[in-house]
């Protein structure tokens, strides 16, 4: 296989690479969409009970659990525990939102 040849196969790998990877990026937004609809019906049952918003337990825990899946398959678990808090921070701004909306401050 001469260079030309190489590169075009390189390029089609390359290519073919990079739709899976934009199909996984689409379905991680989906995912995140769906886990921001089930926290805010957490956050509507929350504001309901007039519970906390935080639940520095069950947040501790996630970010445990989600450390230990990380060992599991060789990625960093504190990038992921970091994005998993920012998420975790965006979901309970979410609650304190409805909570507003709910005691009729928003």
């Amino acid at each position: 296989m001469n260079n030309n040849e190489s590169k075009t196969v390189a390029l089609n790998e390359l290519l073919a690479l990079r739709q899976q990877i934009d199909r996984l990026d689409h379905g991680l937004v989906l995912m995140l969409a769906n886990r921001f609809a089930l926290t805010r019906r957490v956050g509507e049952i929350k504001a309901s009970a007039h519970l906390n918003s935080v639940d520095p337990r069950r947040e501790e825990e996630k970010l445990a659990e989600i450390r230990a899946l990380c060992e599991q398959h060789g990625l960093n678990p504190e990038l992921l525990a970091d994005i998993l808090a920012r998420i975790m921070g965006e979901a309970v701004r979410n609650h304190e939102r409805i909570r507003a909306e709910v005691n009729g401050q928003g």
